[in-house]
């Protein structure tokens, strides 16, 4: 009987998935989940009058997220290759959306809502950058090593991304987005002297945008020395360090935060590593580290054994996403660098983000499937 044929496109997706990555995920999930229920409480009470008001909308968006993740890690990543160009275009054009659409919260324009649903397009274009270049990195690789036709040519085309990203303004979001950049650079090829060399215009640059922005100024002056005004913009990272330094070695106990009651400002958001740290302590915080080492690890090695450049491109830029948003926002939480909105992947409270998140966790599954045929 004859062998019945496989399409080339579809011949590793009944291939199985990196186990170990999937049951990294479903752990941080369920521990963001848990600590997203803790951490909300207070603060879904006073708001909304519902305690599991936060908890709720995250639980729904991460079943959703979840069904996402499983039905893309089934889609041969190969067909984001063809579609990389219209990447960037969608990027550029969310992010204008955003200036001419978007609604105002706490002085910056970064959400689009439709009736009571609302979608940070930031997000989305983290992803996008990250296929965009992908492709282009892949199809310009022969040039890669020169400093006009690889390094500026390929960096100046992010600019007007970051651009309209400043204009929201969304610092961290650029932060993000250049440093994933620059990672998928170097692995493509592009000399690491560049950056180096570049590094010396950029960050004067970096300084003059800190400082014609006095909230971005005090921002920097809070983290040299919060106590200075610690009822003012030093009480958050304040506050911060307190719940970090009573939870001790082992907590004070899942759900017995005292910090997160109306001390710490949204404690549910950026700064849930905090309550993460006062209700479980150094050796929940020690456990949840060791998960995000292991999911960046795992990314390594799917990238590194990867049928293909743009395969390994894509597993380098989700990976490096997660591994970037996770130093800064610990490094934030501790004071250990100024303050910026930066959330924690899988525990910050943010519906579109988490769901947008397990989706590129969906194709990083997929890039494994890939790798898995060629062992």
């Amino acid at each position: 009987m004859p062998k019945k044929k496989t399409g080339k496109f579809s011949s590793f997706l009944n291939n199985p998935m990196d186990f170990t990555l999937l049951i990294t995920i479903l752990a941080l999930l369920g521990i963001g989940l848990v600590m997203v229920l803790s951490a909300s409480s207070p603060s879904a009470l006073a708001e909304q009058a519902d305690s599991y008001f936060y908890f709720k909308k995250q639980l729904q968006f991460g079943i959703l997220g979840l069904i996402a993740m499983f039905a893309i890690s089934k889609i041969d990543y190969r067909f984001y290759q063809k579609y990389y160009k219209w990447a960037w275009i969608l990027s550029f054009i969310a992010l204008v959306l955003v200036k001419l659409v978007g609604r105002t919260i706490n002085g910056s324009q970064r959400w689009i809502y439709i009736g009571s649903f609302s979608i940070q397009p930031s997000e989305l274009v983290k992803f996008f950058i990250i296929i965009f270049y992908a492709g282009i990195l892949v199809k310009n690789r022969d040039e890669l090593s020169k400093f006009g036709k690889g390094f500026v040519k390929h960096f100046a085309m992010v600019l007007p991304i970051i651009g309209l990203l400043l204009l929201q303004p969304h610092f961290s979001a650029s932060i993000v987005i250049l440093g994933i950049v620059a990672i998928m650079m170097i692995v493509a090829g592009c000399k690491f002297k560049h950056f180096l060399g570049a590094s010396c215009i950029l960050i004067p640059i970096v300084i003059v945008i800190v400082i014609i922005e006095p909230y971005r100024l005090q921002r920097v002056t809070t983290f040299l020395d919060p106590w200075q005004d610690a009822t003012g913009d030093g009480w958050q990272v304040i506050q911060s360090l307190y719940a970090i330094g009573s939870g001790g070695l082992f907590g004070v106990g899942l759900g017995e935060s005292k910090q997160k009651y109306l001390y710490i400002p949204e404690p549910h958001n950026d700064f849930i590593f905090s309550i993460i740290g006062e209700e479980l302590g150094f050796l929940g915080c020690a456990v949840i580290l060791i998960l995000f080492a292991i999911l960046i690890w795992r990314g390594v090695l799917i990238a590194m054994k990867a049928p293909d450049m743009f395969g390994s491109l894509v597993a380098v830029g989700i990976t490096a996403l997660v591994a970037i948003q996770v130093i800064i926002n610990v490094a934030v939480v501790t004071s250990s660098m100024p303050a910026t909105g930066m959330p924690l992947p899988f525990f910050s409270y943010g519906g579109t983000a988490l769901f947008i998140l397990l989706c590129e966790m969906g194709v990083l599954l997929n890039i494994s499937r890939a790798s898995a045929k060629n062992k």
